[in-house]
């Protein structure tokens, strides 16, 4: 009988063994710091990539700032404290970490400059982003197609936003784009009528899209009270939808006065439906699921002791030294392909973009 119990015992331990679910080992805390909920673009960035960690077998810590520098400090260096073993940051301001980077650094903390570069730092170890420059070129493009610059009988009047002087990539955007519009304005064929150019003039803080609207509202008093504009170089969806809203604000878009050709990024919901409703005229995509992936294959690199993959060891100087990347393509979306781009990629569904 004890010979039966026995066996009986260590056969229902085997079943157990084998019938018990398999959960990944727990590797270890990673801090993710997201610079705002403002954003549709940086929840759902936020949401992924905690998604994709707790898959992966960590314990994700997400926190978002609210646009607040002191609450991102704050943030991360709970997260420091907590026992993060890596620190994926997108930086509300990318000149402010260097303290709690030091702090990180000295506690042995990897980090990840998310999307933004952080600058001043000699303790960011790798930086995940997409071709920001490139970004800057596709806006300008699309810009350019949509004024129809051949055969017109006068050169065309735009004016350009830039975006937050705080974010590196605000000047990697424009820059790209002047190299485009550039060769325009010299030729003639494009005007900038207000003459405020260069990322001190036409700079947006915190990627505000009420202050776009403003300052496309004052444009639209003092310079275009005589003249039409034609189109505006935006470099984000959120500062587009301002800058739409000052421009039917005085009539644009309707009767004999059409809309001007207004560009943005990261094809976020609102400014995908105004580009289906003849609006806004493009975005760039740039699909932060498959940026989300690259950081957890950086972090399960740096975690197994390897090196993470990079295509780009040039480009992205941050003040004290140039930091690895791996950058991403964006794409440009206009209403000819928003669709196919958009839900054939299962980034929104049919009824999301047409509801």
């Amino acid at each position: 009988m004890k010979l039966i119990t026995s066996l009986l015992a260590a056969a229902a331990i085997s079943v157990a063994a084998f019938a018990a679910p398999v959960f990944a080992q727990d590797k270890g805390t990673v801090g993710i710091s997201m610079p705002t909920k403002t954003s549709t673009r940086w929840i759902s960035d936020g949401e992924t990539m905690e998604k994709l960690f707790k898959e992966a077998g960590y314990t994700p810590d997400l926190q978002f700032a609210d646009d607040d520098i002191p609450n991102q400090l704050a943030q991360i260096e709970n997260m420091v404290t907590k026992g993060a073993k890596v620190l994926v940051i997108a930086a509300i301001d990318g000149t402010t970490l260097s303290d709690i980077l030091q702090k990180a650094a000295d506690a042995g903390v990897k980090v990840i400059a998310y999307d933004r570069l952080i600058r001043d730092s000699g303790n960011v170890n790798y930086y995940a982003t997409f071709d920001n420059f490139q970004v800057g070129v596709l806006q300008a493009t699309s810009l350019v197609e949509g004024l129809k610059l051949d055969g017109a009988s006068g050169p065309k009047n735009i004016e350009l936003f830039g975006g937050s002087p705080d974010d590196n990539n605000a000047f990697f955007f424009y820059d790209g784009a002047m190299s485009v519009l550039q060769p325009l304005i010299d030729s003639g064929k494009i005007v900038v009528k207000s003459g405020q150019m260069g990322m001190d003039q036409v700079g947006t803080l915190r990627w505000d899209g009420a202050v776009a609207q403003a300052r496309m509202e004052n444009l639209l008093s003092s310079t275009y009270t005589d003249a039409k504009v034609d189109g505006v170089l935006s470099p984000y969806d959120g500062l587009s939808i301002g800058i739409i809203s000052a421009l039917k604000g005085v009539g644009y878009g309707s009767g004999d006065l059409p809309m001007p050709i207004v560009t943005g990024q990261d094809a976020e919901l609102p400014s995908v439906k105004s580009i289906l409703a003849g609006e806004q005229h493009s975005t760039v995509f740039k699909d932060t699921r498959e940026l989300a992936k690259v950081t957890v294959g950086m972090v399960n690199a740096i975690m197994d002791g390897k090196e993470p993959e990079v295509n780009d060891t040039k480009t992205y100087e941050n003040g004290v030294k140039v930091v690895p990347s791996y950058l991403l393509k964006p794409v440009s979306v206009d209403k000819t392909n928003a669709k196919d781009v958009l839900v054939g990629s299962g980034y929104y569904t049919e009824d999301q973009i047409n509801n």
